[in-house]
């Protein structure tokens, strides 16, 4: 048995949980903050058998793709103004982390 952690964008959620439900897999959906840009993300914790790892990471993987955001820097306090950069930045944001764990023992009370 395996446990699947997903983090996910907010935004790639909803339709993510809708298509594990339609796959027969049982998530545990939390909320969560991101580090770098400090925005909402969902982590989904999915126990599945060792056999349909491959699914769940096929069904993350098909909804949660990256796309380019623009973001505004933060003006910095004090520090060196050089290198600050006034204008919107394009990055990557969206995908999903994902980390596969085994699990010694699974109970359900």
């Amino acid at each position: 048995m395996k446990m699947i952690i997903a983090i996910v964008q907010d935004k790639d959620s909803q339709r993510l949980l809708t298509e594990l439900v339609d796959h027969n897999f049982r998530a545990t959906k939390l909320a969560s903050t991101g580090g770098f840009l400090k925005s909402g993300n969902t982590t989904f914790m999915i126990g599945t058998d060792d056999y349909r790892v491959d699914k769940a990471l096929e069904v993350i993987k098909k909804n949660c793709q990256s796309r380019e955001q623009l973001v505004a820097p933060v003006s910095p306090m004090g520090g060196n103004a050089d290198s600050y950069v006034p204008y919107p930045v394009e990055i990557q944001v969206g995908g999903a982390t994902v980390f596969v764990l085994p699990i010694e023992q699974f109970l359900q009370f």
